[in-house]
């Protein structure tokens, strides 16, 4: 690290003027157009206008009795700034020895986010949930001054073991009573995302009444809120009906500070999701990310703008930023958070702001971080800060400077909050995945980082990356000539990505289908998924951050169609992590599930509802297929076995209750049903009878093709040519010739021929361990080579035989190109393989 010259500050300034008033439109994932029948005038407003204000007091009733000492406050929570980044504490006071109460004045119609502590002198202890899971906040909806009766279940550091009981329910459109999907759901700080069907479940709630809210991320429906009563020993049902409201163009526009860096990008940070709200907890506490906010125009006379269209009579907190909602946001001119609210009018309007500063102290002056990145950095990578106070945060993009002296480099100026002094760390890493596309001086999930200090002056830090972890120097291998016979019309030459998702993946999604196609592949399998959350009792449902939501889906199968790929979707479930590397995370869950009538009862129901919600969501986004099944899935079927080869107690309805679920997901989705097939042994088993509701097999292959350790690339063939023969032809005739679809999944890994990559303790590694943003495994060499000789030979064995419908690699990672040891073919030599085979097999080269 260099400290650089005033001088330098200025060219660099002149560089960012030319280079970022250049660049190309940007991206923008929520934007939905204006309401083309609104023809009112606009106005123009300033959003310190205030509005009206009512008196809202809490109530609420705890577990037991306080000691001395403590005290009962209600947080009042900021989730554009970050939630546990500036909460606004209002002490309480007490009505009787388990009820307390106060009042704060709120902005009429607005929706304010809040939760409970209780205060033992500079000591905050969190209200928790019945099964001990964390209260992200619980809602309420404005609407005029009342009095709100809430519940706490427990604190973070007592069990009282209080009876509970569930609230049940779907959400329907007010106007045309269809089922709405993706409305955030709340009772007693509980929260649910809404499944296609509009269902919810709120379990784990103290007996009493509660206050239920239902909430729509997009603002797209009305808030709605009643209480709700539960009781003990049943759970209690209710439909909820949510009023649709238009749109109207809200236009943004804003001045910004002197000091400001002359045409970087200004975002807005906002409460929806159209202003970069995730609804998930993020790193260092933040919520909204850069990369989903829109980005403003920059005018002829200095300001910023940007229009959208917004939803009449939603509640937005907004501010605006240099970065996210913590670093680099807006300040008033003491240095204090800035945090806009306004209520969306009837009327198209124009908000008219001015940003007074980005600093929060004048005692700390901005530091501008230069960095000058490898020649071999991909041209359309975006090169990312990350920085650590507390913790790491979300990454945040730089600004190109593009080639100066030789050498690309990017800046970024931090302005705030620097109110302290002292050091703290910050890295840099591609596409924003830091962890994974890391800086080499600065790799893994929790490194100590590069340090630097604030001071008084201003600052100026050039860095440089030597090399990037995973990318020091790309490997391209030479390819090999082959006669190949172009298929039929309805052969399929894809690529799956990988199951994990982050709310930033989002943002590189279109990149990723432009090089899906550029290697000649018609398929992009796209795998949405539910995570577990508790194994008994069984919670499985969309969770924000680790599961993509609903939007996410349907704009990335739009994405991948107008990149001129067929979208498929495979419903995948994330499961709790194994703790074991040789050990699948689903097998660790069947190890633990108690697996007993009643669970079954319960898993069956809940796996039905996440295949029917993505049936739907295929169906209204236009996707081709929907692929059912997976390895995960193999103990529920009829006989169904553990891992371990022991019986895994499935009820003896198995086939009928697969058969259901078959029947109503085809009563959703019209388009073509697979059924996703494990084939990692040398031997395969298959449900037959009820795969003949199927439309065809997605065969999930990662066998062993290497039958000795000195085996060669054309023992390889010859292996896969057999197994092909022996144990997946007899399958197809079986079930009458339905297509079969051969989905490889192998790591760029020593042995990975085998079947087996070495755990150093005896066993076999599970290949997801290998994957992104997993922490390296030292042990495992990388064989870039390996990877490229089997996709070979597997496509070689498959040209022969002309009775397979398609080919597939799975585990692409799609934020970022990586040589690392995962099965992930981006950028590395398989993908020239998969470029070179994939037009020749589709008859667009001949």
């Amino acid at each position: 690290m260099v400290n650089s010259s005033i001088p330098a500050r200025r060219w660099l300034y002149a560089a960012l003027i030319l280079v970022i008033a250049g660049q190309a439109c940007t991206i923008s994932l929520f934007n939905p157009p204006g309401n083309p029948a609104t023809a009112t005038p606009e106005r123009i407003i300033a959003t310190n206008t205030p509005y009206p204000a009512a008196q809202v007091t809490f109530v609420v009733t705890i577990p037991e009795a306080l000691q001395p000492g403590e005290t009962i406050a209600v947080l009042v929570l900021d989730e554009v700034t970050g939630l546990p980044l500036r909460p606004t504490q209002y002490t309480l006071s007490p009505r009787d020895a388990t009820t307390y109460s106060g009042a704060i004045p709120v902005m009429v119609n607005s929706v304010i986010k809040y939760r409970y502590v209780r205060v033992i002198g500079s000591t905050q202890i969190a209200e928790d949930t019945t099964y001990g899971g964390a209260i992200r906040y619980r809602l309420h909806n404005v609407a005029t001054s009342t009095e709100v009766q809430d519940i706490v279940a427990d604190w973070t550091d007592k069990i009282t073991g209080r009876p509970a009981s569930s609230i049940l329910g779907q959400i329907y459109n007010a106007d045309s009573r269809s089922p709405i999907p993706n409305i955030l759901v709340t009772a007693g700080g509980i929260q649910f995302i809404t499944d296609s069907q509009g269902r919810f479940e709120l379990t784990g709630l103290p007996i009493g009444v509660h206050q239920l809210v239902a909430y729509s991320m997009d603002g797209l429906h009305l808030p709605f809120q009643q209480g709700a009563r539960v009781e003990e020993g049943k759970a209690t049902l209710v439909d909820l009906y949510m009023t649709p409201t238009r749109l109207v163009n809200v236009t943004f526009r804003v001045s910004v500070p002197e000091d400001t860096v002359p045409g970087v990008p200004v975002r807005i940070a906002g409460n929806i999701l159209q202003l970069g709200n995730t609804f998930a907890d993020l790193q260092g506490g933040v919520n909204v990310v850069t990369d989903r906010m829109p980005i403003m125009a920059l005018q002829s006379d200095g300001r910023y703008t940007y229009t959208l269209g917004l939803p009449v009579g939603a509640h937005i907190q907004y501010k605006y930023t240099l970065g996210d909602g913590y670093w680099n946001a807006e300040h008033d001119a003491q240095g204090k958070w800035v945090l806009r609210d306004f209520i969306v009018p009837a009327e198209d309007v124009t908000l008219d702001d001015h940003v007074q500063t980005w600093l929060v102290s004048k005692e700390s002056g901005p530091i501008l971080f230069e960095v000058s990145i490898p020649s071999v950095t991909p041209a359309a990578d975006i090169i990312y800060i990350q920085f650590n106070i507390f913790g790491w945060t979300e990454p945040i993009p730089m600004w190109p400077l593009g080639i100066v002296s030789g050498s690309t480099r990017w800046a970024y100026q931090l302005y705030s909050p620097l109110n302290f002094y002292g050091s703290f760390s910050y890295r840099y890493c591609r596409n924003g995945q830091c962890g994974s596309a890391d800086d080499n001086q600065t790799v893994g999930i929790s490194p100590a980082g590069r340090q630097t200090t604030t001071s008084l002056l201003g600052q100026d830090l050039v860095d440089s990356v030597n090399s990037w972890k995973w990318f020091e120097n790309p490997e391209t291998l030479p390819l090999v000539g082959s006669a190949i016979t172009p298929r039929a019309v309805g052969f399929v030459a894809g690529v799956e990505y990988q199951s994990t998702f982050r709310p930033n993946f989002s943002y590189y999604a279109w990149q990723t289908f432009a090089n899906t196609k550029a290697i000649g592949a018609n398929l992009a399998v796209l795998t949405p998924s539910w995570s577990v959350s508790s194994i008994s009792p069984l919670r499985f449902a969309t969770q924000p951050g680790q599961d993509p939501l609903w939007i996410d889906t349907a704009i990335m199968v739009s994405q991948a169609r107008d990149n001129g790929l067929n979208p498929v979707l495979f419903p995948t479930p994330h499961f709790p992590p194994s703790t074991d590397t040789s050990v699948s995370a689903s097998t660790q869950f069947w190890r633990n599930a108690p697996r007993d009538a009643s669970w079954w009862q319960s898993w069956f129901t809940r796996y039905r509802a996440f295949l029917v919600n993505y049936a739907d969501l295929a169906a209204q986004s236009g996707a081709q297929s929907i692929i059912l099944g997976g390895e995960w899935v193999t103990p529920s079927l009829p006989g169904g076995l553990l891992p371990d080869g022991t019986p895994s107690n499935v009820p003896a309805d198995a086939e009928a209750q697969w058969r259901g679920i078959i029947a109503e997901v085809r009563n959703h989705f019209k388009g073509q049903v697979l059924w996703a097939l494990p084939y990692d042994k040398s031997t395969i088993m298959s449900p037959v009878n009820f795969l003949r509701d199927v439309d065809g097999i997605y065969l999930l292959w990662s066998v062993p093709i290497a039958t000795s350790s000195t085996a060669t690339k054309t023992d390889y063939v010859n292996e896969a040519g057999r197994l092909l023969d022996n144990e997946i032809a007899p399958l197809v005739s079986l079930l009458g010739n339905k297509p079969v679809i051969i989905a490889a999944s192998y790591p760029a890994a020593g042995d990975a021929a085998s079947g087996c990559v070495a755990n150093g303790a005896g066993g076999c590694l599970d290949f997801n361990a290998l994957s992104r943003p997993n922490a390296d495994i030292p042990s495992v060499p990388l064989s870039l080579q390996a990877q490229a000789d089997i996709y070979e030979a597997l496509l070689s064995a498959v040209n022969v035989r002309p009775w397979v419908s398609g080919f597939v690699s799975r585990g692409y990672f799609m934020p970022v190109a990586l040589q690392d040891k995962s099965t992930s073919i981006n950028s590395k030599p398989a993908a020239n393989v998969l470029w070179y085979w994939y037009p020749r097999m589709l008859g667009i080269i001949r």
